[in-house]
Protein backbone atom coordinates (compact mmCIF):
# COMPACT_ATOMS: atom_id res chain seq x y z
CA UNK A 1 0.00 0.00 0.00
CA UNK A 2 1.51 3.01 -0.89
CA UNK A 3 1.33 6.37 1.01
CA UNK A 4 -0.82 9.42 -0.29
CA UNK A 5 2.07 12.39 -1.21
CA UNK A 6 0.95 15.69 0.21
CA UNK A 7 0.87 18.84 -1.93
CA UNK A 8 3.73 21.01 -1.32
CA UNK A 9 0.65 24.07 -0.46
CA UNK A 10 0.02 22.14 2.29
CA UNK A 11 3.28 21.04 3.82
CA UNK A 12 3.75 24.97 3.81
CA UNK A 13 0.63 25.09 5.43
CA UNK A 14 1.52 23.02 8.22
CA UNK A 15 5.01 24.15 8.80
CA UNK A 16 3.62 28.17 8.98
CA UNK A 17 1.17 26.93 11.48
CA UNK A 18 3.43 25.32 13.31
CA UNK A 19 6.28 28.22 12.78
CA UNK A 20 3.69 30.89 13.45
CA UNK A 21 1.23 29.84 15.99
CA UNK A 22 1.39 31.95 19.32
CA UNK A 23 2.80 28.46 21.12
CA UNK A 24 6.13 28.98 18.51
CA UNK A 25 9.10 30.71 18.89
CA UNK A 26 8.76 34.68 18.36
CA UNK A 27 10.43 35.54 16.18
CA UNK A 28 11.07 32.80 14.55
CA UNK A 29 13.98 31.05 14.91
CA UNK A 30 16.70 31.58 11.66
CA UNK A 31 16.76 27.91 11.74
CA UNK A 32 12.46 27.91 11.68
CA UNK A 33 12.95 30.21 8.33
CA UNK A 34 15.35 28.26 6.54
CA UNK A 35 13.15 25.07 6.49
CA UNK A 36 10.01 27.34 5.42
CA UNK A 37 12.59 29.03 2.90
CA UNK A 38 14.27 26.13 1.49
CA UNK A 39 10.26 24.37 0.95
CA UNK A 40 9.48 27.44 -0.50
CA UNK A 41 12.22 27.01 -2.74
CA UNK A 42 10.95 23.78 -3.72
CA UNK A 43 7.26 24.99 -4.76
CA UNK A 44 6.07 25.64 -9.02
CA UNK A 45 3.01 27.09 -10.32
CA UNK A 46 1.30 23.99 -10.96
CA UNK A 47 2.19 23.54 -7.17
CA UNK A 48 -0.49 26.36 -6.61
CA UNK A 49 -2.96 25.94 -9.31
CA UNK A 50 -1.45 28.69 -11.79
CA UNK A 51 -1.57 27.57 -15.96
CA UNK A 52 -0.38 29.09 -18.91
CA UNK A 53 2.31 31.22 -16.98
CA UNK A 54 3.91 32.45 -19.56
CA UNK A 55 1.22 33.48 -22.04
CA UNK A 56 -0.87 35.34 -19.65
CA UNK A 57 0.31 39.04 -20.30
CA UNK A 58 -0.05 38.65 -24.55
CA UNK A 59 -3.33 37.61 -24.72
CA UNK A 60 -4.54 40.05 -21.92
CA UNK A 61 -6.05 36.96 -20.10
CA UNK A 62 -4.37 35.65 -17.01
CA UNK A 63 -2.94 32.84 -15.42
CA UNK A 64 -6.33 31.41 -14.21
CA UNK A 65 -8.06 31.81 -17.97
CA UNK A 66 -10.03 34.27 -20.08
CA UNK A 67 -13.13 33.47 -18.12
CA UNK A 68 -12.13 36.12 -15.66
CA UNK A 69 -11.07 38.91 -17.83
CA UNK A 70 -13.54 41.56 -19.73
CA UNK A 71 -12.57 43.57 -22.71
CA UNK A 72 -11.41 46.70 -21.17
CA UNK A 73 -8.55 44.41 -18.71
CA UNK A 74 -7.27 43.79 -21.91
CA UNK A 75 -6.11 47.46 -22.03
CA UNK A 76 -5.76 47.80 -18.08
CA UNK A 77 -4.91 44.67 -16.75
CA UNK A 78 -4.68 44.73 -13.00
CA UNK A 79 -2.57 42.92 -10.73
CA UNK A 80 -4.26 39.51 -9.53
CA UNK A 81 -4.75 38.81 -5.89
CA UNK A 82 -4.97 35.13 -4.77
CA UNK A 83 -6.06 34.61 -1.06
CA UNK A 84 -4.49 31.11 -0.24
CA UNK A 85 -4.78 31.17 3.23
CA UNK A 86 -5.99 34.15 5.71
CA UNK A 87 -5.97 33.44 9.39
CA UNK A 88 -4.39 35.82 12.39
CA UNK A 89 -1.03 34.41 12.57
CA UNK A 90 -0.18 34.35 9.21
CA UNK A 91 -1.65 35.11 5.73
CA UNK A 92 -0.45 32.94 2.37
CA UNK A 93 -1.31 34.63 -0.84
CA UNK A 94 -0.17 34.86 -4.04
CA UNK A 95 0.37 38.26 -6.49
CA UNK A 96 -0.12 37.52 -10.08
CA UNK A 97 1.77 40.92 -12.19
CA UNK A 98 1.34 42.01 -15.98
CA UNK A 99 4.06 43.19 -17.38
CA UNK A 100 5.55 46.92 -15.92
CA UNK A 101 3.00 46.75 -13.46
CA UNK A 102 3.91 48.00 -9.98
CA UNK A 103 3.37 47.48 -5.85
CA UNK A 104 4.48 50.75 -5.20
CA UNK A 105 7.19 50.91 -1.87
CA UNK A 106 5.41 50.39 1.30
CA UNK A 107 5.93 48.52 4.51
CA UNK A 108 5.50 45.92 7.02
CA UNK A 109 5.64 47.08 10.47
CA UNK A 110 6.39 44.10 13.01
CA UNK A 111 6.20 41.66 10.65
CA UNK A 112 8.39 38.96 8.76
CA UNK A 113 7.27 38.00 5.18
CA UNK A 114 9.04 35.23 2.63
CA UNK A 115 8.21 36.08 -0.98
CA UNK A 116 8.82 33.73 -3.84
CA UNK A 117 8.84 33.99 -7.67
CA UNK A 118 6.97 31.03 -8.57
CA UNK A 119 7.68 32.53 -12.88
CA UNK A 120 9.02 35.15 -14.65
CA UNK A 121 11.07 37.99 -13.43
CA UNK A 122 10.24 41.05 -11.17
CA UNK A 123 12.53 44.01 -10.01
CA UNK A 124 12.93 44.27 -5.97
CA UNK A 125 13.71 47.70 -4.87
CA UNK A 126 13.85 47.51 -1.04
CA UNK A 127 15.39 49.48 2.62
CA UNK A 128 15.60 49.44 5.62
CA UNK A 129 15.43 52.59 7.84
CA UNK A 130 18.41 54.00 9.49
CA UNK A 131 18.63 53.93 13.06
CA UNK A 132 18.83 55.91 14.98
CA UNK A 133 15.88 57.78 12.90
CA UNK A 134 16.92 60.70 10.65
CA UNK A 135 14.13 62.58 9.77
CA UNK A 136 14.23 66.14 7.96
CA UNK A 137 11.04 68.52 6.96
CA UNK A 138 10.75 69.29 3.41
CA UNK A 139 10.60 73.22 2.27
CA UNK A 140 7.69 74.29 0.82
CA UNK A 141 3.87 75.06 1.90
CA UNK A 142 3.57 70.90 2.19
CA UNK A 143 6.35 70.68 4.98
CA UNK A 144 6.43 66.58 4.79
CA UNK A 145 8.66 64.82 6.76
CA UNK A 146 10.99 62.21 5.40
CA UNK A 147 13.48 59.51 6.73
CA UNK A 148 16.19 58.12 5.96
CA UNK A 149 16.89 54.52 4.85
CA UNK A 150 19.72 52.44 3.47
CA UNK A 151 18.70 50.47 0.12
CA UNK A 152 19.14 47.05 0.96
CA UNK A 153 17.80 45.04 -2.74
CA UNK A 154 18.12 46.69 -5.71
CA UNK A 155 17.84 44.05 -8.54
CA UNK A 156 15.63 41.54 -11.00
CA UNK A 157 14.57 37.86 -9.46
CA UNK A 158 13.79 35.55 -12.10
CA UNK A 159 12.23 32.11 -11.33
CA UNK A 160 13.70 29.33 -10.68
CA UNK A 161 15.41 31.82 -7.57
CA UNK A 162 15.62 31.46 -3.57
CA UNK A 163 12.67 32.87 -1.31
CA UNK A 164 13.58 36.54 -0.25
CA UNK A 165 12.68 37.31 3.79
CA UNK A 166 12.25 40.33 5.41
CA UNK A 167 12.10 40.82 9.17
CA UNK A 168 10.70 44.19 11.31
CA UNK A 169 13.68 45.64 10.70
CA UNK A 170 16.35 44.07 8.75
CA UNK A 171 16.52 41.95 4.80
CA UNK A 172 14.25 44.99 3.51
CA UNK A 173 10.95 45.86 5.16
CA UNK A 174 10.18 48.69 2.97
CA UNK A 175 10.01 46.95 -0.73
CA UNK A 176 8.29 47.65 -3.98
CA UNK A 177 7.48 45.25 -7.05
CA UNK A 178 7.95 45.94 -10.66
CA UNK A 179 7.03 43.50 -13.01
CA UNK A 180 9.47 42.81 -15.71
CA UNK A 181 7.54 40.62 -17.83
CA UNK A 182 4.36 38.70 -16.49
CA UNK A 183 5.34 36.75 -12.96
CA UNK A 184 3.78 35.46 -10.04
CA UNK A 185 4.81 35.57 -6.59
CA UNK A 186 4.07 33.55 -3.54
CA UNK A 187 3.74 35.72 -0.56
CA UNK A 188 4.05 34.57 3.61
CA UNK A 189 3.08 37.40 5.82
CA UNK A 190 3.38 36.90 9.27
CA UNK A 191 1.83 38.72 11.86
CA UNK A 192 -0.58 39.40 8.53
CA UNK A 193 -1.71 43.39 8.29
CA UNK A 194 -3.99 44.22 10.72
CA UNK A 195 -5.06 47.89 11.64
CA UNK A 196 -6.19 47.72 15.12
CA UNK A 197 -2.89 46.17 16.23
CA UNK A 198 -0.71 49.01 14.36
CA UNK A 199 -0.07 46.75 11.24
CA UNK A 200 -1.14 49.16 8.91
CA UNK A 201 0.48 49.05 5.24
CA UNK A 202 1.98 52.74 4.41
CA UNK A 203 3.08 53.60 1.18
CA UNK A 204 6.21 55.60 0.68
CA UNK A 205 7.88 57.71 -2.31
CA UNK A 206 11.76 57.67 -2.09
CA UNK A 207 13.95 60.85 -2.87
CA UNK A 208 17.76 61.17 -3.72
CA UNK A 209 19.86 61.63 -0.52
CA UNK A 210 20.68 64.56 -2.06
CA UNK A 211 17.80 66.01 -2.19
CA UNK A 212 17.93 66.99 1.55
CA UNK A 213 20.60 68.56 3.55
CA UNK A 214 21.49 66.24 6.39
CA UNK A 215 24.55 66.94 9.04
CA UNK A 216 27.28 64.61 8.45
CA UNK A 217 27.09 61.25 10.62
CA UNK A 218 29.70 58.79 11.41
CA UNK A 219 26.80 56.20 11.96
CA UNK A 220 25.74 56.41 7.96
CA UNK A 221 28.79 55.79 5.88
CA UNK A 222 28.65 54.52 2.54
CA UNK A 223 28.16 55.65 -1.38
CA UNK A 224 25.62 58.61 -2.10
CA UNK A 225 23.07 56.09 -3.96
CA UNK A 226 23.27 53.55 -1.16
CA UNK A 227 20.43 55.68 0.80
CA UNK A 228 17.13 57.21 0.01
CA UNK A 229 14.55 59.84 1.62
CA UNK A 230 11.61 58.18 1.90
CA UNK A 231 8.30 60.29 2.80
CA UNK A 232 4.72 58.88 3.45
CA UNK A 233 2.53 58.89 0.65
CA UNK A 234 -1.30 58.13 0.40
CA UNK A 235 -2.45 54.42 -1.02
CA UNK A 236 -1.22 55.66 -5.12
CA UNK A 237 -4.35 55.98 -7.46
CA UNK A 238 -2.31 53.68 -10.00
CA UNK A 239 -2.31 50.49 -8.06
CA UNK A 240 -4.90 48.62 -9.82
CA UNK A 241 -5.28 45.11 -8.16
CA UNK A 242 -8.27 42.68 -8.03
CA UNK A 243 -9.54 39.89 -6.20
CA UNK A 244 -9.41 35.88 -7.71
CA UNK A 245 -10.43 32.82 -6.00
CA UNK A 246 -7.62 30.47 -5.20
CA UNK A 247 -7.97 27.60 -7.52
CA UNK A 248 -5.42 25.46 -6.58
CA UNK A 249 -5.13 21.85 -4.28
CA UNK A 250 -7.05 22.60 -1.13
CA UNK A 251 -5.99 23.55 2.31
CA UNK A 252 -7.10 21.28 4.89
CA UNK A 253 -6.83 23.85 8.04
Amino acid sequence: MTMKKIPAIQALYDLCKQTFSPSAASPPSSQAIKSLSSLMDSLGPADVGLTDAGKEDERGHGPFGVQFFNRVDRWAQPITYVDVHEGRNFTMCIFCFPTSSVIPLHDHPGMTVLSKVLYGSLHVKSYDWVEPAQIQISAGPQRSKVRLAKLVVDEVLTAPCSTSVLYPRSGGNLHCFTAVGPCAVLDILAPPYNESCGRSCTYYRDYPRSSFYVKEDESVSGEEDEYAWLAEVATPDELYMRNQKYTGPAIKI
